[in-house]
């Protein structure tokens, strides 16, 4: 459910008879507007809230304990997350997780459904995790998926004005998030005729909306922020594909921010993809993925397949953002040995080890 402004938590709250929310938010959400009218609202219904704010970016498991400890303690019955990615993925672990076994590994457990209810405040245009069911946490340095229906958010706010003091690099690379969501939601192998709906409308919004963005703009914010949650619902529908499962390494490897390490890798995937489609592993065919290129083009406004990916990497230059270089050859061994072989079922052509070196040194400009 959409609430259009903090307000409406009020009578939420009353109804639900909520006693204590948990807030999971960056230290940085304190300072803004939303944060007190968060606080007077809460107050107003008689609703308690206790903040955790012990978490990084790529949100560590320990983090997560942390929180299902003090949800535990102040007898919480309802979860905010206001942030970015790691905000809304520590909230929806610890909703996940709150009514395991604290004295075994919850990564190990099954999942058993709650009625803990959770509100979804994006700080960032670029995860859709708010109209998502998955989330990302790091155990022993190792990425960790956790994907499950009931961390889907109940209530979701999008208020614009919450992006007015991005960093410029962030600004560049949520946006870029968003739109390698679309694009790798609209050519996966899971692609269905409504996740596809959503990723063609998330990538012309994304297209539409990006110069006044970046501009920072209201109305450019606004376009973004409805852009990165209409990715999240195709990806939610449909999961993403190789660009994402290369892009992780990068991240920690060269310090690059997530979309931005996805970007490079989309950058590097169409190409191939187009130039080697008769290696299409999605079971509907090779013509059927040389028609989900034109409509993705057609999305962007270009003419065809090989447009659209002259266009994309245009627009990619046009940000202008640095490219890692290649250090040294081991790189690339653990790169391509951290690509999940199971995202890669999603991806449509099929790519090998050796493909995947091959591509990652493209990224690394070291062909």
């Amino acid at each position: 459910m959409e609430i259009k402004k903090i307000a409406e938590m009020e009578s939420i709250w009353k109804e639900r008879q909520t006693r204590a929310a948990l807030l999971v938010c960056g230290a940085s959400f304190r300072s803004r507007g939303l944060y007190a009218e968060l606080r007077e609202t809460a107050e107003k219904a008689g609703t308690r809230l206790t903040e955790f704010s012990d978490f990084a970016p790529n949100p560590r498991y320990e983090s997560v304990v942390k929180g299902v400890r003090l949800f535990a303690e102040e007898q919480c019955d309802f979860i905010i997350a206001a942030g970015g990615g790691s905000a809304m993925d520590v909230a929806k672990c610890i909703k996940l997780f709150w009514n395991l076994d604290p004295d075994r590994n919850y990564l190990e457990q099954e999942i058993v459904e709650n009625e803990v209810p959770l509100l979804a405040i994006p700080t960032t245009a670029g995860t859709g995790s708010e109209a998502t069911r998955f989330a990302i946490i790091y155990y022993e340095g190792n990425k960790q998926s956790v994907a499950h229906a009931g961390c889907i958010p109940d209530y979701v706010l999008l208020d614009a004005s919450l992006l007015d003091t991005l960093p410029e690099y962030q600004r560049k690379a949520t946006m870029l998030d968003a739109l390698c969501h679309a694009l790798e939601s609209y050519w996966c192998v899971s692609s269905t005729k409504e996740s596809r709906e959503y990723a063609a409308e998330a990538i012309r919004e994304v297209f539409r909306y990006q110069r006044a963005y970046l501009a920072n703009e209201r109305a450019g914010n606004e376009g973004m922020l409805r852009a990165a949650n209409t990715a999240g619902r195709a990806i939610n529908l449909t999961q993403t594909t190789a660009g994402h499962a290369m892009c992780y390494k990068l991240t920690t490897l060269y310090g690059l921010a997530h979309g931005h390490a996805a970007a490079l890798c989309v950058a590097a995937l169409w190409p191939y993809m187009i130039a080697h489609i008769e290696d299409c592993t999605d079971p509907r065919g090779a013509s059927w993925l040389r028609k989900m290129f034109q409509e993705i083009a057609e999305a962007m406004g270009c003419k065809d397949a090989e447009d659209a990916v002259r266009t994309y990497g245009e627009f990619l230059e046009g940000l202008k953002l640095p490219v890692p270089v290649l250090r040294e050859e081991r790189e690339l061994e653990l790169l391509t040995r951290s690509v999940n072989p199971d995202r890669l079922k999603n991806h449509p052509v099929l790519l090998t080890g050796e493909t995947l070196e091959m591509l990652y040194r493209r990224i690394l400009k070291a062909d």
